[in-house]
């Protein structure tokens, strides 16, 4: 049985960085002059729920509409499709793997009714979860064309207030005109970075949601905790719900800090924590490492551009910047 080491901790933020487009080479369409017709009414950035519910509802009120999406690789070369984390890495796969954890107690349950039922094939789950979001995937591609909404999968950034250049994962470039541009760039999981092995071999999700559903499926699995579990929640009722995972087998490590993880020779990870309590060090030997320590939103703010906090709720100094 595998080994999971869900990890939940708060540190110094940790930023993808954008490239930024020169719009120098392979350059296909043209910006339009001051004044002049743009391209499309409304040009969105960004291919998640918020993206594409704002695409869609201006090409439905008869608007020429745009959108450009392009997923960043996470540390471990991760990338997806249209539809933003929460089709492809959120929601839609969250809830998958919950049901087929609750789907498994009741399997383990039903013997003691006479019925004698296989073991999961944890294989299989997971591709028919892939298979189900890439079904999303296409689906969303449908409905944009069906709208006449136009796909571009291309990292954007502005050149003007109306304009920006998007770059291909080949490296070509387009120029796009709106009069409209909203950025709907959602956000990415924080990474630890001070953490020694953190980025190399860790991955990244929301703890307690995760341990459940892993341990559900099979999975032996450890939560890792600085202080308190569900902070900002009712204390009483996140004991329950730590007692509760307890019960069905997930272990929590109280009051403990990673501060490396190293490759062992296997293929497996060893993670040495501090432990607070006892003021010892202590290691365990796991298959994976999932970080759960929030995330990052993927705005003017975190990408180092103009901002003013002044305003609410959000005004920037300069008439573009850096998109994604």
């Amino acid at each position: 049985m595998a080994a999971m080491a869900v990890v939940v901790l708060r540190g110094p933020r940790g930023h993808f960085r954008w490239r930024v487009p020169t719009c120098t080479r392979g350059v296909r369409g043209a910006a339009s002059p001051a004044g002049g017709q743009q391209d499309f009414d409304l040009l969105v950035i960004g291919g998640g729920s918020g993206g594409l519910a704002c695409a869609k509802e201006a090409a439905q009120l008869g608007k020429k509409v745009a959108v450009t999406d392009y997923v960043e690789p996470s540390p471990q070369g991760t990338r997806w499709g249209l539809g933003g984390t929460c089709v492809n890495v959120g929601c839609i796969p969250k809830k998958l793997m919950h049901q087929a954890a609750l789907l498994g107690d009741m399997i383990r349950d039903a013997h003691h009714y006479g019925w004698e039922v296989a073991q999961p094939v944890q294989n299989k789950m997971a591709e028919a979860v892939q298979n189900h979001v890439k079904s999303l995937n296409w689906g969303h591609r449908v409905q944009l064309q069906d709208r006449k909404v136009k796909y571009f999968n291309i990292k954007a950034s502005f050149v003007d207030k109306h304009t920006v250049c998007g770059v291909t994962k080949s490296g070509k470039e387009t120029l796009l005109s709106a009069d409209h541009i909203v950025i709907a760039t959602g956000g990415r999981p924080k990474y630890p970075t001070h953490i020694e092995g953190a980025s190399e071999y860790g991955i990244t999700n929301v703890a307690l949601e995760c341990a459940g559903f892993l341990t559900g499926i099979g999975l032996d699995t450890t939560v890792m905790m600085r202080s308190i579990p569900l902070r900002g929640f009712d204390q009483q009722m996140s004991s329950l719900v730590t007692e509760h995972m307890e019960s069905h087998g997930t272990r929590f490590l109280k009051g403990c800090v990673p501060s490396r993880i190293e490759k062992l020779p296997a293929g497996q990870l060893q993670v040495t924590w501090d432990d607070h309590a006892s003021g010892k060090e202590g290691t365990g030997i796991f298959d994976t490492v999932l970080w759960a320590i929030g995330k990052d939103a993927q705005n003017l703010v975190s990408l180092e551009q103009g901002y003013s906090p002044s305003f609410p709720p959000f005004i920037s100094w300069v008439h573009h910047s850096a998109g994604s």
